[in-house]
């Protein structure tokens, strides 16, 4: 995924999303900094958050069913990936990838997982900790692999 699509797929799902939280285009525009002019042209189709308005919506109201059953459980993981092209060092604890990750390759005491959703991989520990996300596979997979080089 690109910042584009991303930008997109949040674009086309700011109306749906309002409305899942029952805000007026008023109120919704306020909370997201935006013009109701904007807001309008952008639920018409006409207009775009572009990267940071799509990244402060995702912030906002991110747990909004919409916007989980568009990009996924963990849209912090794709704005940091998209932001920074990989991202690596918060080895937050996860789930372990029961709902949208399949296991792309297991090694050691590590898993890589590939989103279902948004592509994007991960690298988790075996205590299903976050070490490190990108959409490059090339990349993860070397990853993966110096990481398990540490191990040993």
């Amino acid at each position: 995924m690109t910042r584009e699509e991303f930008v997109e797929k949040v674009d086309s799902k700011l109306k749906l999303i309002r409305n899942e939280k029952s805000y007026t285009q008023d109120r919704m525009a306020e909370i997201i900094g935006i013009s109701k002019k904007t807001l309008v042209q952008i639920e018409k189709e006409r207009g775009t958050l572009g990267w940071s308005g799509a990244v402060v919506v995702c912030s906002l109201f991110k747990d909004s069913e919409v916007l989980q059953m568009t990009l996924g459980e963990d849209l912090e993981d794709i704005m940091i990936s998209l932001a920074f092209g990989k991202s690596e060092g918060n080895r937050m604890k996860t789930m372990g990838g029961k709902v949208w990750w399949r296991d792309v390759e297991a090694q050691d005491s590590y898993k890589l997982q590939q989103n279902i959703i948004s592509s994007h991989y991960r690298i988790i520990d075996n205590e299903n900790r976050r070490i490190c996300s990108s959409f490059d596979k090339e990349y993860m997979c070397r990853r993966i692999n110096e990481l398990n080089q540490l191990e040993k």
